[in-house]
């Protein structure tokens, strides 16, 4: 919620009076939650449940501090995820109620809560929160100063806007699938890190800072579409700057970061694991290749007998013996580790990238920040968990909560 000490400041200027209903605001906060700490506190965030990109950037603004409240549904199947709720880490930091907004009373409900907060967040096809009386013109009637964000993988209009995707479809459509993998074989999936988290939760967290920095000077609210496929597009900046010059091949393993030079991928050791070089930079090369024994060659064309001739060599170790050998040198080296293996790597040992948190490792909230750090304070919230919490907080009785969950407005 933009609190009425936030309003006088950036509306009327009145900073002492401000300051005392801060204090209060905050105080009040204190008595139902723990004591906010990151950059975000104070900032109140509605989350539609959804999946995908919409947790993730929800889990990233309750690390900095934000109180995200989720509204899931009564029957949170529906999400189209049947995994137990206690191990999804993007569900962390936030507080849930269930409500179902097809229900008169549960509509209300969160349109009360939406009317009190910053930031609404939602990742339905386009027209389904109108449908529900929670669009982004219903939000902002309720609350000008508010911040609702959209997310989809194709964007609020185009001849794709409703149909279903996920991150494999948006990838493949903007070009970017088409790029990864083995000239001789398929395109490979990168996981669905760069659809779902890249180019939707990243630039949903971008747009909704701006957004408030923007509110800060305006006093308006906003709407902001993020569209997976804008975001792709606008990962792939540098590739679009390479192309415009003639810089960039139009087949996989064709270009110097995607496998095309063999001083850029991955070699086969001797225990079938894996090394990685990422030596782009021509005193890199030269010391890979000194090392190693081997010459640069003074064309492209001669790529593949080197990288045949790097593949025989990283095949006579292992990958620690690799290791072991390359890891202090400057020639961008890395072993190819698991999961597990890269969280007792010395390294991440040191930056401490990971935390247990009520049986569960997870990583830590990135970026780090040294006056105001983010935190994990809670694990992931189960559907519905803080329901009668937050109805007593508005100061629903006991026998008015019975009444709506009686009534199926709440479960």
């Amino acid at each position: 919620m933009r609190s009425s000490a936030e309003s006088l400041r950036a509306v009327s200027g009145f900073a002492e009076l401000a300051d005392i209903l801060t204090l209060t605001h905050e105080t009040a906060d204190m008595n139902t939650t723990e004591t906010l700490t990151g950059t975000l506190q104070g900032i109140r965030i509605v989350e539609l449940a959804s999946i995908g990109p919409v947790p993730f950037g929800c889990m990233m603004l309750g690390d900095m501090g934000a109180d995200v409240i989720r509204i899931d549904r009564v029957n949170p199947i529906e999400l189209g995820t049947q995994s137990d709720p206690r191990y999804n880490i993007l569900n962390r930091n936030r507080r849930s109620i269930a409500l179902n907004l097809k229900h008169s009373h549960g509509l209300d409900l969160a349109r009360k809560l939406i009317s009190e907060a910053d930031v609404v967040i939602e990742g339905y096809r386009p027209g389904v929160a109108e449908r529900l009386g929670l669009g982004s013109e219903d939000c902002l009637m309720l609350n000008p100063q508010l911040i609702y964000a959209r997310v989809t993988g194709w964007g609020q209009e185009g001849p794709l806007a409703k149909q279903a995707g996920h991150d494999i479809n948006y990838i493949a459509l903007t070009g970017l699938l088409g790029m990864i993998g083995q000239a001789s074989g398929p395109p490979v999936p990168p996981l669905n890190l760069i659809g779902d988290f890249g180019g939707g939760a990243l630039y949903l967290v971008v747009g909704v800072l701006a957004a408030l920095l923007e509110r800060n000077r305006s006093g308006l609210g906003q709407v902001i579409d993020v569209a997976m496929v804008d975001g792709i597009f606008s990962l792939m900046s540098a590739i679009f700057g390479a192309d415009a010059r003639g810089a960039w091949v139009h087949e996989r393993e064709s270009n110097a970061v995607d496998g095309g030079s063999p001083f850029y991928g991955v070699y086969e050791t001797l225990d079938a694991k894996y090394i990685a070089l990422g030596a782009i930079e021509n005193r890199f090369q030269q010391r890979l290749a000194n090392l190693l024994g081997v010459t640069i060659p003074h064309s492209p064309a001669d790529y593949t007998s080197l990288r045949h001739e790097l593949s025989q060599i990283f095949r006579t170790r292992t990958r620690d013996d690799w290791t072991a050998l390359l890891q202090n040198e400057d020639i961008c080296f890395s072993p190819v580790l698991d999961l597990h293996e890269a969280l007792q790597h010395p390294h991440n040992q040191t930056r401490k990238v990971s935390q247990k948190l009520a049986g569960l490792t997870q990583p830590l909230p990135a970026p780090r920040f040294n006056r105001t750090p983010s935190q994990i304070k809670q694990p992931p919230v189960l559907p519905g968990q803080h329901t009668n919490e937050l109805l007593t907080q508005w100061g629903y009785t006991k026998q008015e909560i019975e009444n709506f969950r009686a009534a199926g407005a709440i479960d």
